[in-house]
C-alpha cells in the first residue's frame, strides 16, 4: 500500500530502513497513470520497502528539499539518504528494475 503522506509526517519516512516516495500532483496525468502501479509494486516488495506519495503542490519544502522539478519522480531513501531518483512514467517492469537495483 502507497501512504499519502504531508511534510510533518515526512520524519517516519527518513526513519525506514528504504523508503520509496512517489512525487506527485493531482492535475499530472502521467502521475495519474503512475498511481495504480505504484499500488502494484508496493503490493510485491511491501515486505522491502515502505510505499509513500507526495503530493508536490501540497508539501513544496519537500519538493524543493529533494530538488524536484519534473513529475512524476519516485524518490528512493536508504537510511533517510537520498540513495535513487527516476524522472517520468515507467512501466512496472521498470519501476520494479530501478527499485530492486537501487536497494
Amino acid at each position: 500500500m502507497v501512504k499519502k503522506i504531508s511534510e510533518n509526517e515526512f520524519e517516519q519516512v527518513r526513519k525506514d530502513d528504504i523508503a520509496v516516495i512517489d512525487f506527485s500532483a493531482t492535475w499530472c496525468g502521467p502521475c495519474n497513470m503512475l498511481a495504480p502501479v505504484m499500488e502494484e509494486v508496493s503490493e510485491e516488495l511491501g515486505s522491502k520497502a515502505a510505499f509513500y506519495n507526495v503530493d508536490v503542490d501540497e508539501n513544496p519544502h519537500l519538493r524543493e528539499e529533494f530538488s524536484i522539478m519534473n513529475i512524476p519522480a519516485l524518490v528512493i531513501l536508504k537510511n533517510g539518504e537520498k540513495a535513487g531518483q527516476q524522472i517520468g512514467f515507467m512501466p512496472k517492469e521498470g519501476i520494479m528494475k530501478f527499485i530492486e537495483d537501487t536497494m
